[in-house]
C-alpha cells in the first residue's frame, strides 16, 4: 500500500524538470521538497521510471520516515533501481540508516547523518540519485532541510508548493544548490491522518510477517539511543533508598552523570524527583519499543520490537526478522522512539529524552 504509483499525466513543467536532470553532468544529486501531499513521491516515481528507460542507472534514497516507501519504516533507505516500477513499495533496500520514530521533530542530526552517508554510497553506482524528503517544510524542518541541502549539495532541489508558501525556504536553500519551484499538481490528493496511519499500518505489518523471537545477549554489544547501561550498575542499597523515597519498584539501574532507573510505581500518589539527577524510565515504555540492529559502519541491519529485557542476566528477547546468525553480527542494539506491534498497530511515539 502506497500514496504514490507511477503515472506520465503529469504537468508540462514536470518534463521541463527532466530534461534538466538529463542535460547536467553525471552523476546528478535531486532532492525533492514539499509539505505534505504535494507530490513528491509522484514526482519521484516519474522521474526514476522515465529515467530508466532511456538507460540511465538510478538511486533513490527514501527519507520520509512518515510516510516510508521502501522497507522497513522508521528508517532512512536506499534503492539501486534497475528495471521501470510503479511505487517505491516495490523497490528493494540495499542500505538503511536507523532513526527509529516516524516523526523525525527531534531527530535532526540524525535525518541528515543519514541522507548523507546514503547518497555518498547512491553518488558511487548510479548517474542520477533522488532523494524523497518528508512533508516538515516549517520550523524545525527548515533547518532540517538547509543541513541536508549544506552536506548534500544537490545538483537541484525541487520545491513544490502551492502559492507561494516555500519562498522562505527556497531562499534558504538556493544557497546551496539550484532550486526549481513546481506547482503542486491538481491531481494531488490530501491524505487524512488516518489514512496516513492505516498505510504506515500495512507497512509495518508487511515488514514483521514471519517475524520470530530472537534472544539477544546485550552484553556482546553496544546500547545505543538511550541512558541505560550507562555507568556503573547500583548497589543493593541505592536501590533500597530510592524506592522507599519515591515509592518505586527499581528493575534495574546505573549511575553516571546522574542516577538513571527503570522502575514501575508502587501505589498512587504524585512523585516529584529532581530530574537532573534522577533520569526515572517507566518500565512499561521498554515493552513493543522498535529497536535497529546497527553493523560496525554504522547501517541498520534491521529492525526488532523489543518484548522483555532480563537487566540481570543483560539477555533481552526481540521480535525481528533476521536471521538469528545475521543478529549475531551486529554491533550495536539502537533503541528507538515509537511502540508498534507486529500486527502494526502503533502504541505511541516517545520523546527523545524518556529514555
Amino acid at each position: 500500500m502506497d500514496k504514490a504509483s507511477y503515472t506520465d499525466e503529469v504537468p508540462p513543467d514536470r518534463f521541463e524538470l527532466l530534461d534538466t536532470v538529463l542535460e547536467l553532468e553525471k552523476p546528478v544529486k535531486v532532492m525533492v521538497v514539499g509539505p505534505t501531499d504535494s507530490g513528491k513521491t509522484t514526482l519521484l516515481n516519474f522521474l526514476a521510471n522515465r529515467l530508466i528507460e532511456v538507460g540511465l542507472s538510478v538511486a533513490v534514497v527514501d527519507s520520509d520516515v512518515g510516510q516510508k516507501g521502501i522497507l522497513p519504516p522508521a528508517t532512512v533507505s536506499l534503492s539501486f533501481v534497475s528495471a521501470p516500477f510503479s511505487s517505491l513499495g516495490e523497490l528493494r533496500g540495499s542500505a538503511h540508516y536507523f532513526i527509529g520514530t516516524t516523526s523525525p521533530s527531534q531527530y535532526a542530526a540524525e535525518m541528515v547523518a543519514g541522507v548523507k552517508l546514503l547518497t555518498d554510497i547512491a553518488v558511487q553506482g548510479s548517474d542520477v540519485v533522488l532523494i524523497d524528503t518528508t512533508g516538515f517544510v516549517t520550523g524545525v524542518g527548515v533547518e532540517m532541510k538547509r543541513l541536508k541541502a549544506e552536506l548534500v549539495r544537490p545538483d537541484v532541489v525541487v520545491l513544490l508548493e502551492r502559492g507561494n508558501e516555500l519562498a522562505h525556504l527556497g531562499a534558504v536553500l538556493s544557497r546551496y544548490s539550484r532550486v526549481v519551484t513546481l506547482s503542486v499538481s491538481d491531481r494531488a490528493r490530501e491524505h487524512s491522518r488516518g489514512e496516513r496511519r492505516e498505510i504506515r499500518r500495512e507497512k509495518w505489518r508487511r515488514y514483521f510477517l514471519g517475524a520470530g523471537i530472537v534472544e539477544v545477549d546485550l552484553s556482546g554489544m553496544a546500547i545505543g539511543g538511550t541512558e541505560l547501561f550507562r555507568g556503573r550498575p547500583l548497589t543493593a542499597e541505592e536501590k533500597d533508598v530510592l524506592s522507599s523515597v519515591f515509592g518505586w519498584l527499581i528493575m534495574a539501574g546505573w549511575k553516571s552523570e546522574r542516577y538513571t532507573v527503570v522502575k514501575a510505581d508502587v501505589g498512587d500518589f504524585q512523585r516529584q524527583y529532581p530530574r537532573s539527577a534522577i533520569h526515572a524510565v517507566d518500565f512499561e515504555k521498554l515493552s513493543n519499543l522498535l529497536v535497529g540492529f546497527i553493523d560496525g559502519n554504522g547501517l541498520c541491519m534491521g529492525l526488532g520490537i523489543l518484548k522483555w529485557i532480563n537487566f540481570s542476566e543483560m539477555r533481552a528477547q526481540v521480535l525481528t526478522p533476521l536471521d538469528p546468525e545475521l543478529v549475531g553480527r551486529a554491533s550495536e542494539l539502537r533503541f528507538g522512539r515509537i511502540r508498534v506491534l507486529e500486527t502494526g498497530e502503533e502504541l505511541g511515539l516517545l520523546r527523545r529524552d524518556e529514555l
